[in-house]
């Protein structure tokens, strides 16, 4: 069941005609007017998608950098971690030969006194 709600005025107009013969001489108007209206808001919403769609490219775009950013800044990490490593063996081992030169040397001024 549909409703039609008219001002006073198109109501007294339309007494005494036949209503619904009006209703179906202007029906192809009105489906014609909402084809439109519904062309018109799908235009809109595809418009809206797309720009979406440019929004989300672009933080895709933005996210592949900073992944890549990410993966170059490990590798350096990386590099830099084993050059550390190295560098701490190598201390390492001069910091084990100065002990044992200067436990042999302690050893060597324990028998001078003796």
């Amino acid at each position: 069941m549909v409703e039609i709600i008219l001002p006073r005025e198109k109501f007294k107009s339309l007494k005494g005609r036949d209503v619904r013969a009006l209703i179906e001489e202007n029906l192809p108007k009105v489906e014609e007017t909402l084809k439109a209206e519904r062309e018109e808001f799908l235009r809109e919403k595809i418009g809206k998608l797309e720009e979406k769609l440019r929004e989300m490219e672009n933080q895709l775009g933005e996210l592949r950098e900073f992944y890549e950013k990410a993966l170059n800044d490990k590798e350096l990490m990386i590099a830099e971690r084993d050059k550390l490593r190295k560098e701490n063996e190598e201390l390492r081992k001069k910091l084990d030969e100065k002990r044992s030169s200067q436990t042999v040397n302690d050893s060597f001024t324990e028998r001078e006194r003796i």
